[in-house]
């Protein structure tokens, strides 16, 4: 793939530094640079395209000099105040009162202005509306906006506008400020999901470490009691000159200390051997970092109940080199979906097949990294294999990792879980 990166400091999170990077924040996330922050207001003046219809009535109606500059002036006032609305909601600490303040003024420069000018001024009750929404509790939301939508229709029969305008702008108001609620409910709930997702890739993590903790605790506990135990029995018969008795409980120290050892060796690797649970957990928050939609099965991980844990350890491995790729390398990328099939052999032997797919711009014509290859060698200890290449109909890059599938025997008996 290409070899533009994104990168982040040292001392920072990954997800961190890919939002640092990005032109765009996560939504409901705080903008953290004056880039997202300036992208962020872009967008959301294009809203403000309705105003059009009150501007065409400034430079095409039939009003004097000073109604004109009064309507440029609220116009411009009105406008500044939703930008200034937009800047400290985008801010990590949000500023009610400020907020509070903003909203007030441009209710009172919706309500103003059509007395003034007329009811195509009815129209700043839409925004006016929408920025009651952002700032009312849900709870209070559908109280406020029906009392916003109730003075739109009292401000449009005061000021004598049309019946129909009336009517339009109350019910439009009131229906843009429930869209905007609908809106801030939705990007609560993916500030929830992104916080959920974090806090079990940081609990599988941690039932690793305790997985670790309890069979370090019963591997080394007996043999070291046992070590302790012999140690005392070889200085006793030191003492009491018995040469060879010494001996013999030095070898068995020796034996009981090179068996602790391995049992420890052993811990460690599958300590440090990935599951696919931690991995896909990893995978989302990665993803989610670098403005990525991860599309997985929730039954993903219990697609192969059989697979040893060499294999799975092996699959893990190329679902963390897949995302890492895509992080780094996969320009233009918004979707990775990973999926899972079994294929048949010749022999009649079954493979389980991990497949990671994404929509950026491919691999181009750039050669295979020291991650794939090391990834080909870590499927190939376990007679697995990897293809890499094009994704359909060429665009993106998929990774196919393919292992194994061998029966676990049970003995006669004995339980599947002993």
């Amino acid at each position: 793939m290409s070899d533009a990166r994104r990168t982040h400091r040292p001392d920072e999170s990954p997800e961190a530094g890919a939002a640092r990077t990005s032109f765009m924040n996560v939504p409901g996330s705080p903008v953290e640079t004056r880039r997202q922050l300036l992208v962020k207001v872009a967008w959301m003046l294009l809203w403000m395209t309705y105003l059009a219809y009150p501007a065409g009535d400034l430079v095409n109606g039939a009003h004097g000099g000073p109604a004109r500059v009064f309507g440029w002036c609220c116009l411009a006032g009105f406008v500044v105040a939703y930008v200034l609305l937009v800047i400290f909601r985008s801010q990590g600490g949000m500023r009610p009162r400020a907020c509070q303040v903003i909203v007030a003024t441009m209710t009172v420069l919706a309500v103003t202005a059509p007395f003034v000018l007329g009811d195509a001024f009815l129209t700043l009750f839409i925004y006016a509306s929408v920025c009651v929404a952002i700032i009312t509790p849900a709870a209070y939301a559908l109280p406020a906006l029906g009392g916003m939508a109730g003075l739109a229709a009292a401000v449009g029969l005061l000021s004598h506008s049309d019946t129909g305008d009336t009517a339009t702008f109350a019910i439009s108001a009131f229906l843009s400020g429930i869209a905007m609620t609908g809106l801030q409910r939705l990007v609560a709930t993916m500030k929830e999901l992104r916080e959920a997702r974090a806090a079990v890739a940081h609990l599988a993590a941690s039932e690793e470490r305790l997985r670790l903790a309890r069979d370090l605790h019963d591997l080394l506990g007996h043999s070291l009691s046992l070590i302790t135990l012999k140690s005392e029995l070889a200085g006793r018969f030191m003492d009491a000159g018995k040469d060879e008795a010494a001996r013999a409980q030095v070898a068995d120290i020796e034996q009981v200390a090179r068996q602790s050892l391995i049992d420890v060796r052993e811990a460690v690797t599958g300590f440090r051997r990935p599951t696919l649970p931690v991995e896909l957990a990893a995978a989302r928050t990665a993803l989610a970092a670098a403005q990525v939609r991860l599309e997985a099965a929730p039954e993903l991980v219990d697609s192969w109940p059989g697979l040893a844990d060499e294999e799975a350890g092996a699959l893990a491995w190329a679902l963390r080199e897949a995302v890492t790729n895509i992080v780094r390398h996969g320009e233009g990328a918004t979707v990775c979906t990973v999926t899972t099939d079994r294929s048949w052999e010749a022999d009649g032997g079954s493979h389980a097949v991990l497949e990671i797919a994404d929509n950026g711009r491919g691999p181009g014509k750039s050669q295979p990294g020291n991650g794939l290859s090391g990834l080909r060698e870590r499927l190939a200890l376990v007679g697995g294999r990897l293809e890499t290449g094009p994704g359909e109909r060429g665009k993106g890059f998929r990774l196919r990792a393919s292992v194994p599938l061998r029966t676990v025997s049970v003995a006669p008996g004995s339980s599947p879980t002993g």
